[in-house]
C-alpha cells in the first residue's frame, strides 16, 4: 500500500519538529534513512544556499551513504539542528565507522536551510540542536510507510511562496518497473507558485487538464495580495528544498543526476527560480532495495523523469496544504484561503 509520499520508499521515515507562538514560526524536518544508510547526492542551484556536509556527497569523495538529511528553518543558524540529529545517530552507533570499536562512528548528516527569520515576530526564535533531536525522534517513532504531515509543519512552518503561505508537501510514484520514486519539498520561494493572470498553480499545468479559478475570485485574490505587498514587501531571501528518494540501486554519480534533474520539477512549479537570493537545493537518496535494469538504457531515465514529476506534485500539495498566517511577524494568506474550491 502506498501513501503518495516520500515514505513510499520502503524504510524511509520523516519527522517534523514545529514551533509556533511566542515569537516562533519555524521548525525542522528530518528524513531518516533505513538502517545501514542510503547512497546520497546533492545538487545546489540557488545563488544563496545555506548548507552543511554537502561536499561529502560529491561522487569523488569517500562517504558513500548517509543515515539522515536535515531540512530546517532558521537560515544558517538553523543548521545547528543537524547537531542534534548527529548526537541521536551516534548514540545508536549509526554513521561512518572511524575506529576499532563499533561505537566509533561519525554520522554524516547533510543539511540545508530556508530563510524564515523573524516571521513569527522574534528574529532569534530559530531551530537548534534540540529541535533537530525532536525531529529525528519523531521520524524514528513514525510507522514505516505512514503518511507525511504536510503544510505548515517542520521546515515549512515559516515558509512563504511568492507572497502566499508556503509549506511542506510530498508525493510518490511506483514505476512500471516496480521502482518507487518519491519526493518531499519545502516550498519557500521568492518566485510565484501561481500564474498572476489566472491564479492557477503553475505546477498544476503539468498534471493534466487544469480547472482555472473563477475570474471574480481571482481578481479578489489579486487585490488582496497587492494590498499585502504594499504593506509588507515580499521577502527577497528564500529557498526551496527537496529530498528525492528511490528504492533503486544507484551509484553516487547516478544519484547526483537524479538530484540535478529533479530541479526541473521546481522550475515547473515556481517562477522565477534559482535566483541570486534563493538557496534551492535538492538531495537524492537511493536505498538500493531494487536493482536497476542495467540492460535497459532507459531505466535510469525513467527514474530521472519521475524525480522531476514528483517534485512538481509535492510543491502543489505543499501550497494547497498550507494554512494562512496572521501574526506579529507578517500576514501570509494561503492559496486555499484566496481561491478555495472556486474553479471555472
Amino acid at each position: 500500500m502506498t501513501v503518495d509520499a516520500l515514505t513510499d520508499v520502503a524504510g524511509v521515515r520523516v519527522g517534523h519538529a514545529t514551533r509556533t507562538g511566542g515569537g516562533w514560526l519555524s521548525g525542522t524536518t528530518v528524513v531518516l534513512a533505513p538502517e545501514g544508510g542510503a547512497v546520497a547526492a546533492v545538487e545546489v542551484r540557488g545563488g544563496g544556499p545555506g548548507t552543511k556536509e554537502t561536499d561529502a556527497l560529491d561522487p569523488r569523495n569517500v562517504v558513500q551513504k548517509v543515515d539522515a538529511i536535515v531540512l530546517t528553518g532558521g537560515s544558517a543558524y538553523g543548521l545547528d539542528a543537524a547537531s542534534g540529529v548527529m548526537a541521536w545517530l551516534e548514540e545508536r552507533g549509526r554513521g561512518v565507522r572511524v575506529g576499532p570499536d563499533p561505537s566509533h562512528v561519525v554520522p554524516v548528516v547533510p543539511a540545508a536551510c530556508v530563510f524564515d527569520l523573524g516571521r513569527g515576530g522574534d528574529f532569534r526564535a530559530r531551530p537548534d540542536a534540540a529541535t533537530g533531536r525532536a525531529a529525528v525522534e519523531a521520524a524514528a517513532a513514525a510507522a514505516v510507510g505512514s503518511p507525511v504531515p504536510e503544510g505548515c509543519v517542520g521546515a515549512g512552518t515559516g515558509a512563504v511562496a511568492g507572497g502566499m503561505k508556503g509549506g511542506v508537501g510530498s508525493a510518490g510514484v511506483v514505476l512500471p518497473s516496480g521502482i518507487t520514486v518519491a519526493a518531499l519539498v519545502v516550498v519557500n520561494a521568492v518566485g510565484a507558485v501561481a500564474d498572476p493572470e489566472t491564479g492557477v498553480l503553475y505546477g498544476e499545468l503539468f498534471q493534466g487538464r487544469v480547472r482555472y479559478p473563477d475570474e471574480r475570485v481571482h481578481e479578489a485574490a489579486r487585490r488582496r495580495l497587492a494590498e499585502l505587498s504594499a504593506r509588507q514587501p515580499p521577502p527577497s531571501l528564500n529557498t526551496t528544498l527537496a529530498v528525492v528518494a528511490t528504492d533503486a540501486e544507484l551509484s553516487k554519480a547516478q544519484a547526483q543526476k537524479v538530484a540535478g534533474t529533479a530541479h526541473d520539477g521546481i522550475a515547473r512549479a515556481v517562477r522565477p527560480v534559482h535566483l541570486l537570493h534563493d538557496g534551492d537545493t535538492v538531495f537524492a537518496l537511493a536505498t538500493g532495495a531494487r536493482t536497476l535494469d542495467t540492460g535497459d538504457p532507459l531505466a535510469l531515465n525513467d527514474v530521472l523523469a519521475a524525480g522531476a514529476d514528483v517534485v512538481t506534485r509535492a510543491i502543489v500539495r505543499a501550497v494547497r496544504a498550507a494554512e494562512s498566517v496572521d501574526g506579529p511577524g507578517g500576514v501570509w494568506p494561503s492559496y486555499e484561503s484566496l481561491y478555495g474550491g472556486s474553479t471555472a
